[in-house]
């Protein structure tokens, strides 16, 4: 006997141990072994917090696409792992020591401290697979990766190698974004911009020469003027032209510099001058290659003012003020910026000060201001591994949905700069690249091959360090779909298993993962790495604003699933995963998913009530009830709208339309039109409707099975325990509904119309405030043989079910009544005496001319461009929503007003 209600809680840990025992996640089961592979990788989660909604949302959607294939008979292989999240983790690393009062990192040494990091790896990765499996996940567990473990390692280190020997990559002193905090080199895509309000400060700086004759620049950021090269003009600025190669005198510092011509400066800004600092600003730096200026790097690596022993800032550095200067020695970047502009206005060369807001990067992780600095990094050339990603999408070997993010995907390949892979940190891949006494590199896979090529060199043993720089995380992810499969060995996986299928990712890591996987699977696989790369939108709050600490909107996942069941979360997130569109996640909308799952539970439970149990050899073709093969008809195109909503990435049809067929068409006709049959007689017409909704069961918990799998998979055993043995006892292995279901044009037409009949009777009895019980008459106008012998095999449920006085046939439709148009036929109801239809048309016009009111006002707002740049998008939006409603109530009181009028 199925338990009263379905308690998630009770259920979903008991199944989940019924799946690893018989390990039926697992790739290349030996009934498998021929059947075709199907591959997804997961996006590895860091292994530095828990599971968030993206999270939850990235995997359902995984999910949904590893059962249902696995149940069409694929040999799934859904690879799990783990990202070691450099940064992240060693931040995480060492907040935990600072609040637990212990060394920091630089004091107890490297090898300790990757010891505590590697602890911290352990309890992190142990609690975010635990909550993935929470929800669901059906990965290959036995299968999980490390981007540090062993095999992952080797084959970083190989692709390192490998790139170097073909010249791809090298080692160059360039400027890098630099996070004073972290002491490390971090990319462009990990330095977020934000709007500051600060000063434009203008200094005068003399020109050699002319006593008491200046040239004016602004800067934003006075203190790097101590490392100032040049100042340049715009070639055709007639107010510079004749100090174009003569020099000006750097205030504090005495330094003779360059005035040179340069289309960087813009004549129309400012003063039509700008300093250049080489060392200090990424446009000042390339100025600086054109023009052969000299590299001056006045900061240490945190941002303090280092000038003492700098032989590039003491080059040329003279005067009465360079004790001034020096004396900045070791300040903060902030604060030497305040005594620079104090000394400046005490010389009488500050000029002025102007408010200005304006743009300055941050790192994304430490959140401090990032400076533009001079180091030497190692990068990747990955323009010609850019040109074979570009061109795999162009022709269609991979593909985007939606397939607007080829574009994004574009415009970075498009625009690519070489990719600085080294960070100065100690958790990561270390660089397999060794330095003699020279700083000659040797890069090798390891210190004896290193020696190798250094003894080679040298003639003898030389004493070799090795680099302490770890790589970027990015570079062992991207070769993730790849090396998790055994690579570099030849492995029966990599062989199997590779190219994958489909990536599922979210548009904010197409640069940061989606381009670098492309890149690396086609230069070492010669093959993409995957066929479909599925973007999914972000999930928001209810209001759509974006999730976040400070707003105090996060939801959680893990306490969703705790209140309403892991099902209830999957499928919410299902549902409202349109193509496109962001999430706008209400808990009121998991609630009602969760009543789904009740509904479908007393579903089963009202068939096992009434005996409705499997039969063996049950051939739903074989149905001779009328109401039994529509319900088997719905059933076969059911099956089509989830398989073509799920193969096209369409999971919010998918979801809609297995919701609709179970709710609307199994629970609420169905069972509903089937209760006299089951409350009658014994005999053929009660056992063939039993075994067909048993057999509908069954087939319901097939078709939810990839959104819902805890409830189905509890329901499939509890179903399983009645009638015959299963030849699948566990529904994750069992078939997905076959496409060549029975399908009956007749059965549908027929209870089609009893459907569609009793709703429109119901709609305009609600829209034309009939009281909820009051019996009204039915007049069918004008109707067809087909119809009227509809109307005698289904009279007695038409009167219940819509709350009939009576049905009777009339040529011509009665005056005061509401007309209705059913499959082309036309229904009235006469309602004079039963409500005011006089007062019920006033009512809805008065209605409509409000809602009329609400459209206008906000379509003044939307078009007002004002509003649209200074609301948040979330207003913006609901605005929409607003609008959308409205517009849906008028169409819905139009055609209330239609047939109030009998139009």
């Amino acid at each position: 006997m199925m338990d009263k209600t379905f308690d998630p809680a009770a259920v979903e840990a008991r199944i989940a141990a019924r799946w690893e025992e018989a390990e039926a996640f697992r790739a290349g089961r030996p009934e498998r072994r021929d059947a075709e592979p199907f591959t997804i990788v997961i996006p590895p989660p860091n292994v530095t917090g828990s599971l968030h909604m993206g999270h939850a949302l990235n995997n359902t959607v995984q999910d949904i696409l590893c059962r249902f294939e696995r149940m069409r008979g694929k040999d799934v292989l859904w690879q799990p792992g783990t990202d070691h999240a450099g940064i992240a983790t060693q931040m995480v690393v060492e907040r935990r020591l600072a609040a637990e009062n212990r060394s920091d990192r630089r004091t107890m040494g490297r090898e300790a401290f990757l010891a505590e990091v590697w602890k911290q790896k352990e309890e992190s990765e142990q609690t975010i697979l635990n909550q993935l499996k929470r929800i669901g996940a059906s990965c290959d567990w036995s299968r999980t990766r490390f981007t540090m473990d062993e095999g992952l390692s080797a084959a970083v280190l190989k692709v390192f190698v490998d790139l170097h020997a073909e010249g791809l990559i090298y080692r160059d002193k360039r400027l890098v974004n630099w996070d004073p905090k972290f002491q490390t080199a971090i990319s462009d895509l990990e330095v977020q911009q934000v709007e500051v309000k600060g000063s434009l400060w203008h200094f005068r700086y003399p020109i050699e020469g002319e006593p008491g004759r200046f040239i004016t620049v602004a800067t934003t950021r006075p203190e790097t003027m101590l490392g100032d090269a040049a100042v340049a003009v715009h070639p055709d600025d007639e107010r510079y032209r004749d100090l174009v190669g003569r020099f000006a005198v750097l205030p504090l510092v005495g330094r003779r510099i360059s005035i040179v011509a340069d289309d960087y400066s813009d004549p129309e800004k400012g003063s039509g001058a700008v300093k250049i600092t080489p060392a200090h600003d990424f446009n000042d730096f390339e100025v600086g290659r054109r023009h052969s200026l000299p590299l001056i790097n006045i900061f240490d690596p945190e941002a303090r003012i280092a000038l003492e022993g700098n032989e590039a800032f003491l080059a040329g550095a003279s005067g009465d003020d360079l004790p001034v200067a020096l004396a900045l020695q070791g300040l903060d970047r902030f604060e030497a910026r305040k005594r620079v502009v104090a000394l400046m206005d005490e010389r009488g060369l500050l000029a002025d000060i102007q408010p200005n807001a304006h743009a300055v990067p941050h790192g994304d992780r430490s959140g401090v201001v990032v400076e533009p600095y001079l180091t030497d990094q190692w990068y990747v050339n990955v323009k010609p591994l850019a040109e074979r990603a570009m061109a795999a999408v162009r022709e269609g070997k991979t593909r985007f949905v939606p397939e607007n993010w080829e574009k994004t995907y574009f415009q970075w390949l498009e625009n690519i700069e070489p990719w600085c892979v080294s960070r100065q940190l100690w958790w990561g891949h270390q660089i397999p690249a060794w330095y003699d006494a020279d700083g000659t590199a040797f890069v090798a896979m390891s210190e004896a091959d290193a020696q190798a090529q250094a003894r080679a060199k040298h003639g003898r043993d030389v004493t070799l360090t090795r680099d302490p720089d770890v790589l970027d995380t990015w570079f062992s992810s991207a070769l993730w779909p790849f090396s998790t499969l055994g690579w570099p060995d030849a492995t029966p996986e990599v062989k199997r298993y590779y190219p994958t299928n489909v990536l599922v990712t979210g548009f904010d890591i197409i640069f940061f993962w989606v381009a670098r996987m492309m890149m690396a699977g086609l230069h070492f696989m010669d093959e993409v790495p995957f066929r479909d790369v599925y973007i999914h939108a972000l999930v928001r709050d209810e209001k759509g604003a974006k999730m976040s600490k400070s707003k105090g909107n996060v939801i959680d996942p893990l306490q969703l699933t705790e209140q309403y069941g892991a099902d209830a979360l999957r499928f919410t997130l299902a549902a409202m995963a349109a193509q496109g569109r962001d999430i706008k996640l209400a808990i009121s909308r998991v609630e009602g998913y969760r009543n789904f799952a009740t509904k479908i539970w007393n579903a089963a439970r009202f068939a096992e009530m009434n005996g409705c149990v499997r039969v063996a050899g049950f051939d739903p073709a074989a149905a001779e009830g009328t109401l039994n093969r529509w319900a088997l008809t719905e059933a076969a195109r059911a099956v089509d709208e989830v398989t073509a909503g799920i193969t096209s990435y369409r999971f919010n049809e998918a979801a809609g339309a297995a919701y609709r067929f179970v709710w609307n068409v199994f629970c609420d006709w169905y069972l509903e039109l089937s209760k006299p049959v089951l409350q009658g007689e014994d005999g053929p017409a009660k056992d063939e409707a039993r075994a067909t909704i048993a057999h509908l069961l069954d087939l319901i918990c097939k078709l939810l099975h990839p959104f819902m799998p805890f409830l189905t998979e509890e329901l499939w055993a509890a179903k399983g325990a009645e009638g015959p043995a299963r030849d699948e006892p566990l529904l994750t292995l069992s078939r997905w509904p076959a496409a060549d279901l029975p399908r009956d044009p007749e059965a549908e037409a027929e209870i089609g119309w009893v459907v569609d009949l009793v709703t429109e009777i119901r709609s305009a009895r609600q829209e034309t405030n009939v009281p909820a019980g009051a019996q009204i008459p039915l007049q069918l106008v004008g109707a067809s043989p087909a119809t009227r012998e509809r109307v005698e095999r289904w009279g007695d449920v038409l009167r219940r079910l819509a709350r009939l006085s009576d049905i009777a046939f009339t040529e011509a439709a009665p005056k005061a009544s509401v007309q209705l148009i059913v499959r082309g036929e036309t229904a009235a109801l006469p309602l004079e005496g039963v409500v005011d239809l006089a007062a019920e048309t006033a009512r809805l016009s008065k209605e409509r001319g409000k809602l009329e009111g609400d459209v206008a006002k906000i379509n003044a707002k939307l078009g007002n461009a004002d509003f649209l740049a200074r609301a948040p998008e979330e207003v913006v939006d609901e605005q929409r929503e607003r609008r959308d409603e409205a517009t849906g109530r008028i169409a819905k009181i139009d055609e209330a007003l239609r047939r109030l009028r009998g139009e």
